[in-house]
């Protein structure tokens, strides 16, 4: 009789070890296809302008207008004066724009641009201070051609004004693989053209939560906008404005360390079952 009981005893704690056992083994390939599953970046993470069933025509998103830009403080603008006779106006002309092939570089606008002032005002030759602050770049250029005929020229000169940014600045920063100030040499720039040009977002960079910083006359804007979603194209912040400031995210995925991709993380697991394995038997021992 007690050798029955002890060998129901010895069995009972078998069948105990064993569903033990069979319980953490669950648990562990719950773990891992949980880790698998969570640390892994989806597609629609990371693909751009995607439908998401909110625009009415399909893909056909109606773009926004592009307001035009008024100038602000340490804006540097590039001013080009043209006449029939070209010594007419050598006066507006720096010295090394006529002898240096690199006068529109931007190191070259830098030096020999017009600098708006903290009062709003740039400087020119001849013209002497002139307030640009809150103008518009047409505004500006009707500005200087209608003083230029009314005291200095006669419409026979035939004078020809152009006035443009020296460059298209922007800062971008975080998750791109190229951080810094920017300058791209065209009047118009999306967010888009903004993040090719700097080397894409990186795959743990969160494109659904792009941070846009923007200086205004009133005061500073900064709002999030969602690059995977088409309707982006809607909104006031997809074009961009002369020294934007960029900020993209990190998704979650950065700080766990577990992988980008399934592969990578059932690497990074083994990786660590393998040491609390090595780690495990040297104890033992």
């Amino acid at each position: 009789m007690r050798i029955k009981r002890d060998f129901l005893k010895i069995t009972g704690m078998v069948i105990f070890a064993y569903k033990i056992l069979k319980m953490t083994k669950n648990c562990f390939y719950l773990l891992l296809i949980s880790t698998f599953f969570t640390s892994c970046i989806p597609v629609k993470d990371l693909v751009y302008l995607q439908d998401k069933g909110t625009s009415t025509n399909g893909t056909t998103v109606s773009a926004v207008e592009s307001k035009p830009y008024r100038l602000q403080v340490n804006d540097v603008l590039s001013i080009d004066i043209k006449a029939i006779d070209s010594k007419l106006i050598a006066i507006f002309k720096p010295s090394e724009e006529v002898n240096s092939s690199t006068g529109k570089s931007e190191t070259g606008l830098y030096f020999n641009g017009f600098n708006v002032d903290d009062h709003g005002n740039i400087r020119m030759p001849i013209l002497g201070e002139m307030n640009v602050i809150g103008y518009t770049l047409e505004e500006v250029r009707v500005r200087i051609e209608k003083k230029l005929l009314e005291e200095y020229f006669k419409a026979e000169a035939n004078i020809f004004v152009t006035v443009k940014l020296a460059g298209f600045r922007y800062t971008i920063n975080g998750e791109v693989g190229s951080t810094g100030t920017k300058t791209l040499f065209q009047e118009h720039v999306n967010i888009m053209e903004a993040i090719a040009n700097s080397g894409d977002i990186t795959t743990v960079g969160n494109r659904k939560a792009v941070t846009i910083i923007r200086q205004t006359p009133t005061g500073v804007q900064m709002n999030d906008i969602d690059l995977t979603d088409v309707n982006v194209m809607k909104s006031p912040y997809y074009y961009l404005q002369p020294n934007d400031y960029i900020y993209v995210k990190p998704l979650k995925q950065k700080t766990w360390g577990t992988g980008q991709t399934g592969i990578q993380s059932v690497g990074t697991i083994i990786t660590l079952l393998s040491l609390a394995t090595t780690v495990y038997l040297l104890l033992k021992n």
